[in-house]
């Protein structure tokens, strides 16, 4: 198993081990203020440990090398997991919103305020933990289905701080409609936090293209190969953790094929070097051999103009 197989799957077993604690304590916390925030705390925290289950699940498939019916992976089972994620935040926020609506309606009001906020301090400093560690995985590994689990407990921040900011409002303020309102608006953010995960989930799905500035780059890299006259029909996509490109180059016309796969080879070697975990696919054309681009993202005239600065 990868090192980043490994990252990724010590960063799911700690977050299912967060949310089975904090389950717990905010479950009692619940029934011990009937606050409609603490529940709605408690809904998210338990999507999260479903969600981080899905997570496990989702990175141990994507660690799995491609085979005779995958051959490019299972890089998409980390998106899978992140769209199946977004579905329970929407129908967690759903049920908090209604609740919240008909506290409001009816008046309801908190009870045992100290025990709500002690809970939720606990789950600050807990959710800060996993946090931490979730965001240095991301950044080594970039898996896209631990950044959407960290993001979902990035929200958890603000929604245990709510529940506090609810529980003094309530109890010691006076403010009774204080909670079910917060309830409301941690209904809002699950919403506005799937919408975010969500979209960035169906980009890799959907095998969008990579951001200018990362196809730029790597444009900006094969431009240093002298003996490459062009560079077009660029096209790029990632599925999990793994980067795929694939593009047409000019070479002279009376160079061989072990000359042309030479100078690919080197292209190829100085492309992975600056981005890890690349799957390369390069076309040569004869110089001079005109087709009609098949992508509309073209990088030919940028190649031109890196070719004479050289």
């Amino acid at each position: 198993m990868s090192d980043a197989a490994t990252l990724t799957r010590l960063a799911a077993y700690a977050s299912i081990a967060t949310a089975l604690i904090l389950g717990g304590l905010k479950l009692w916390a619940t029934f011990a203020t009937g606050s409609t925030a603490m529940l709605g705390s408690l809904a998210d925290t338990s999507l999260d440990l479903v969600a981080s289950i899905a997570t496990l699940v989702a990175v141990s498939i994507a660690a799995q090398p491609a085979d005779a019916n995958h051959r490019f992976g299972h890089g998409k089972a980390e998106a899978l997991a992140a769209i199946f994620q977004v579905i329970l935040i929407s129908l967690s926020a759903t049920a908090i919103a209604f609740r919240g609506m008909m506290a409001l309606i009816e008046g309801r009001e908190t009870q045992a305020a100290n025990e709500g906020i002690i809970v939720s301090v606990i789950a600050i400093a807990a959710t800060m933990a996993l946090v931490a560690w979730q965001r240095l995985v991301v950044s080594r590994t970039g898996s896209i289905a631990i950044e959407a689990d960290q993001m979902h407990y990035q929200s958890d921040l603000l929604l245990n701080l709510a529940v506090i900011a609810a529980l003094v409002l309530d109890q010691y303020l006076g403010l009774t409609g204080a909670d079910p309102l917060f309830g409301l608006a941690i209904a809002a953010w699950l919403v506005w936090g799937a919408w975010g995960t969500g979209s960035k989930a169906i980009d890799h799905l959907m095998d969008r293209e990579w951001p200018q500035e990362k196809r730029r780059k790597l444009v900006e890299i094969a431009a240093q190969c002298p003996e490459l006259a062009s560079l077009h029909d660029l096209r790029t996509r990632t599925s999990g953790r793994q980067d795929f490109v694939q593009f047409h180059v000019d070479v002279p016309g009376a160079m061989t094929v072990a000359e042309a796969h030479e100078i690919t080879g080197k292209v190829e070697a100085d492309l992975r070097a600056h981005f890890p975990d690349l799957d390369i696919v390069i076309h040569i054309d004869p110089e001079g051999h005109i087709d009609q681009p098949d992508n509309p993202l073209t990088e030919a005239d940028e190649f031109e103009k890196l070719d004479k600065q050289r």
